[in-house]
């Protein structure tokens, strides 16, 4: 009856930090291979359209608060469709173990570079 809590947890931390702009949809991953026992290319699906709802109820925020760069706005726009385009064709054929020995190694590499470097 409450197998509902942790998911619902799970995904208002993710959502929390991704309104911050922290990177909770990773945070969601780990949580949906790790935890949940969710194949890995399956949680990339939820992951992104969990993170489509997400975008758009933090947007507003930052745009009025002026942490929108209009310069940089479209040539990233575009550049994030070109590769997510090409990344999701890509992981579709590469071996699901791959995939996750992949997705950990930037995970640590991500938490050793915050770790150790210096703001």
């Amino acid at each position: 009856m409450t197998e509902w809590l942790l998911p619902l947890a799970a995904g208002t931390v993710a959502g929390i930090l991704s309104a911050f702009g922290v990177g909770g949809g990773s945070l969601l991953l780990v949580y949906l291979t790790a935890f949940a026992g969710v194949e890995q290319t399956t949680a990339q699906g939820i992951n992104l359209l969990y993170f489509l709802p997400a975008a758009a109820m933090a947007l507003p925020a930052h745009w009025k608060n002026g942490y929108v760069d209009r310069k940089a706005l479209w040539p990233a726009v575009l550049a994030g469709l070109a590769a997510a385009a090409l990344g999701a064709w890509l992981a579709t054929g590469v071996d699901v173990s791959l995939l996750k020995k992949g997705f950990g190694v930037f995970l640590l590499a991500v938490g050793c570079k915050e770790l150790f470097s210096r703001s």
